[in-house]
C-alpha cells in the first residue's frame, strides 16, 4: 500500500460548498427580512474568498473574518444591516449544508477499508463540526482537523506540523492531500514534502509539479 495516511480537504472535495453557501445566504437573508435577489450569491461569494486569502495569509483572523465578509458585501449592496448580526445566523444555515459531491461517500468508504483517513479543512468550528456530525461521513474519519481550532490556516507549516503531530509523525512518502485549492492544500502539501492530489473537475491548468490530477472523486480509488 503506498499511502498509509489520506488528508482530504472538505470544502468544494467533498463537501458542495458552493450550494451550500447559496442556500445559506438566502435562508439567512430572508429570515433578516433582507429582500433576496439571485445576483447577492456571485456578490457574497466573491467577498467570501476574498476574506479566506486574507486569512491563509494570516492577516486576518477567524473571528474577524466572521463579520468582515458581510461588511464587505452589505457595504456593496447598499444594505445598512448589523453584520455581526447576521454573521450568527449564516453560520447556523451554513452547518446544514451537508450535500456532497457525486462519489464522495463511495470513494471514502471504500479508501477508509485501505487507509488512515483525516479531514483537513480551512474552516470555522462552529460550522465543520455539526456539518459533518450531519452529513453522510459522519464517522468516517479518524481525524478532523480545523484551522480555527488548530489556531493557523493552511497552507502554512504550523498547520501541517500539529496534523503529524497528531497522526503520530507519519514518513511525509506515506501520507497523500486531497484537494481543490492551489493556494491552500496543493502548495501547502507541496511546501511539507507530502504528495498531491488535486481534485480538478474544471479541468483548470496550473504549472505547479503537482503528483496527481483528478476530475472525478472516484478516480482516487485507483491512485491509493
Amino acid at each position: 500500500m503506498k499511502y498509509e495516511w489520506l488528508l482530504f480537504d472538505a470544502d468544494d472535495t467533498l463537501f458542495d460548498f458552493s450550494k451550500a453557501e447559496a442556500n445559506a445566504l438566502k435562508w439567512t437573508l430572508e429570515q433578516s427580512l433582507i429582500p433576496f435577489l439571485p445576483e447577492y450569491v456571485k456578490m457574497y461569494a466573491h467577498f467570501n474568498q476574498q476574506v479566506w486569502k486574507e486569512l491563509e495569509r494570516g492577516t486576518i483572523t477567524s473571528q474577524e473574518l466572521r463579520v468582515r465578509r458581510f461588511q464587505l458585501f452589505f457595504e456593496n449592496a447598499g444594505l445598512d444591516n448589523d453584520p455581526a448580526l447576521v454573521s450568527v445566523l449564516y453560520m447556523q444555515n451554513l452547518a446544514l449544508g451537508t450535500d456532497l459531491f457525486e462519489g464522495a461517500i463511495e470513494v471514502v468508504k471504500a479508501l477508509q477499508k485501505r487507509c488512515h483517513l483525516a479531514l483537513v479543512t480551512n474552516g470555522l468550528k462552529d460550522v465543520q463540526r455539526p456539518r459533518l456530525e450531519r452529513s453522510l461521513l459522519k464517522g468516517c474519519f479518524e481525524k478532523v482537523f480545523i484551522s480555527e481550532e488548530i489556531g493557523i490556516a493552511k497552507p502554512a507549516r504550523g498547520f501541517f506540523d500539529a496534523v503529524f503531530a497528531a497522526i503520530n509523525q507519519p514518513d511525509p512518502k506515506k501520507v497523500l492531500i486531497i484537494g481543490d485549492s492551489l493556494t491552500s492544500d496543493i502548495r501547502g502539501g507541496m511546501e511539507y514534502g507530502i504528495d498531491t492530489c488535486w481534485y480538478n473537475p474544471k479541468g483548470d491548468s496550473t504549472n505547479l509539479a503537482i503528483t496527481y490530477q483528478i476530475k472525478s472523486l472516484m478516480e482516487l480509488i485507483d491512485l491509493v
